[in-house]
């Protein structure tokens, strides 16, 4: 029986199970048919993300800003990149804080844009203030396990 991973679908928020060898194949939610990982980066609510970050294998990426931040916004067109160049291993998505201001708190988030990495149920790596593509991937190839 091949190995899977639990991925938590960005738009509905079920649990999937995906063979891991089925990754790259573009796999779908068995609840609403979304696709679980595209290389885009999806805008999370505070229950989609505390699910995706205690269930999800894969590695998932998450940028909290806010829209008045100029680093925040000026980082975005990054984000996105690295989030297409690093699709099927590793999933990127953002949280408005100030539309979640729970979110900041809850996460310890202290200035923005923070991005935090979630893989196996846990926080594995975090970083505050904004940075070029090939860093945003280099920061998620040091710190997931791949």
């Amino acid at each position: 029986m091949p190995s899977s991973a639990k991925m938590t679908c960005l738009e509905c928020g079920s649990v999937n199970r995906v063979p891991t060898d089925k990754l790259g194949a573009g796999p779908k939610c068995g609840t609403c048919g979304a696709k679980l990982s595209d290389g885009k980066v999806r805008e999370l609510d505070p229950t989609t993300l505390s699910k995706a970050a205690k269930n999800d294998d894969t590695p998932l990426l998450v940028d909290f800003w806010a829209p008045w931040c100029g680093p925040c916004r000026s980082m975005a067109p990054a984000f996105a990149q690295a989030a297409r160049s690093m699709s099927p291993q590793a999933r990127f998505a953002k949280v408005n804080t100030e539309d979640h201001p729970n979110v900041s708190m809850k996460n310890n988030i202290r200035g923005i844009p923070a991005l935090i990495l979630y893989q196996n149920g846990k926080e594995v790596a975090r970083h505050a203030g904004a940075i070029p593509a090939n860093a945003i991937e280099a920061f998620v190839r040091k710190n997931a396990k791949l």
